[in-house]
């Protein structure tokens, strides 16, 4: 059974650049240092059969997988046990060596129990062939290097082992689902925090895998744990929100909703049962159910801090406000065709709560009030569209806007002073000196001597500059007056 979620589509205008920059990484390393990891396997198999170490160690091999089933309770090692059985039987030395080299617990068994098993001479031959081949190839392969090894825990290898895989499965499967999940979650918590969270989640599961493995000398390898960090994370950051998750099951598939953080307990259920009763199947599970822990903790215990989830994540796309806006606007206007002026006041006011950006609504709501001139929403949407006009450098709708206002409100909710003095300041930009002279007419019926004052300054200035002499002397006069 596999659940993932998939709430929401990536955003190509603004790319996941960490996680993309993680997947690269990944595969880079994977092609050019682990490259080498065959060539060295095959050289270190050469030389263990020219070496005769094969027909040493299957004897020990069969018994020591007999000891780990018989008296360990370690059933699901029947299955390599017969797995090698065959191979001695069909004569393939090269894979039966490369199992014997690979299998790190057995080699312990063997340096523990050599003096039990070969004779004096047949162990000190082992000890100096297979000493070379261990020191010349096999500590030289990446996961022993690199990888996080439980009984030679080091800090660099927690961060280390995130970046190395054991095959084109393990790494195209690990690089997928960190794509499906970490665009989402570098979005909401911000490049920077992302990598570092990434990070940590990787090596608290190493932790976690280490603390079930105490002694074992198996290395870790892959971002299973990382990536399972991000799911933890995934859900914590949404909690209760109900969101789409898509699973398969066998060979059907579909997606459901539910709350995010209701997902978390199943995903840790499934690790842990089969963790106990999947048998040797070569997955780290308790390295995810770390994972999942760490990062769903990380979010609950720092989401109010250090891993707060960044506002811009909860609001909608583009195109996804582009065909809400669509939708609302759309039954907006078919309430305005039915004539039901009250509805479509309301879901134009709604619409522009969210848009406030979208000059269109403003135009209907002014539209839609001026319908009832004697009330007094018409003046305030007149002073709304007014100053939008001023702010979108479009001085001529401002004006025509007072213009029919004062023409079919200004009777019944007059101006201010203030309003009129915009006016007159555009139109003497425009150079529409009657309008700005109507407009300080308004002005001076307003009653405020100061704006007054000011603008039979300007207008006198204007007219003078235009040698409109007579003009001139007028509001020159108004000032000796005033």
């Amino acid at each position: 059974m596999l659940i993932i979620p998939a709430e929401n589509a990536i955003n190509w205008k603004r790319p996941p650049w960490v996680t993309l920059g993680l997947m690269l990484t990944c595969m880079l390393v994977f092609l050019f240092y682990q490259g080498g990891d065959s060539r060295k396997l095959e050289q270190a198999v050469s030389e263990y059969l020219d070496a005769g170490l094969h027909q040493l160690e299957a004897p020990a091999y069969e018994d020591f997988l007999q000891r780990e089933i018989r008296f360990e309770g370690q059933e699901d090692r029947v299955f390599e046990l017969q797995q090698f059985q065959k191979l001695r039987e069909e004569g393939e030395d090269f894979w039966l060596s490369a199992s014997l080299l690979m299998d790190r617990e057995f080699y312990q068994y063997l340096l523990q129990n050599s003096d039990v098993i070969w004779a004096p001479a047949e162990r000190r031959h082992w000890f100096e062939q297979r000493a070379l081949i261990e020191e010349t190839y096999i500590q030289r392969l990446s996961a022993q290097q690199l990888g996080l090894i439980p009984a030679k825990l080091s800090l660099y290898t927690l961060i280390t082992y995130q970046f190395l895989h054991g095959g084109w499965g393990h790494i195209i499967g690990n690089l997928l689902f960190l794509f499906l999940l970490g665009f989402t979650v570098e979005k909401a918590l911000g490049p920077g925090r992302f990598l570092l969270a990434y990070l940590a989640c990787g090596a608290l599961s190493g932790v976690v895998f280490t603390a079930f493995s105490l002694g074992s000398f198996v290395p870790l390898v892959g971002a299973s744990g990382s990536i399972s960090g991000l799911m933890g994370m995934y859900v914590a950051i949404y909690g209760l929100q109900k969101i789409r998750f898509f699973y398969f099951l066998g060979v059907y598939f579909n997606y459901f909703r539910a709350p995010a953080i209701a997902i978390l307990p199943v995903w840790l259920g499934k690790e842990i049962y089969d963790y106990w009763f999947a048998g040797a199947t070569g997955i780290a599970y308790m390295a995810h159910a770390g994972g999942l822990l760490a990062g769903a903790g990380l979010v609950w215990l720092l989401g109010k801090s250090w891993l707060q989830v960044r506002e811009e994540f909860f609001e909608p796309e583009e195109d996804e406000q582009d065909e809400r806006f669509t939708t609302g606007y759309a039954q907006a206007m078919a309430s305005l065709g039915r004539m039901d002026f009250d509805l479509a006041r309301r879901q134009f006011e709604a619409l522009r709560e969210t848009y406030p950006d979208r000059p269109i609504l403003l135009e209907h709501l002014y539209n839609l009030a001026k319908l009832r001139p004697d009330l007094l929403e018409y003046q305030v949407r007149t002073r709304d569209l007014m100053n939008d006009s001023l702010s979108r450098r479009q001085p001529e709708q401002m004006i025509a806007v007072w213009q029919e206002y004062l023409s079919k409100g200004e009777s019944h909710n007059p101006l201010a002073a203030e309003d009129h003095n915009r006016v007159l300041f555009a139109s003497l930009k425009q150079h529409d000196l009657k309008a700005a002279e109507k407009a300080f007419e308004r002005l001076r019926g307003a009653d405020d001597p100061l704006l007054t004052t000011e603008a039979c300054r300007l207008l006198a200035e204007e007219f003078e500059k235009l040698q409109m002499a007579p003009k001139a002397r007028h509001y020159r006069q108004l000032l000796q007056a005033g």
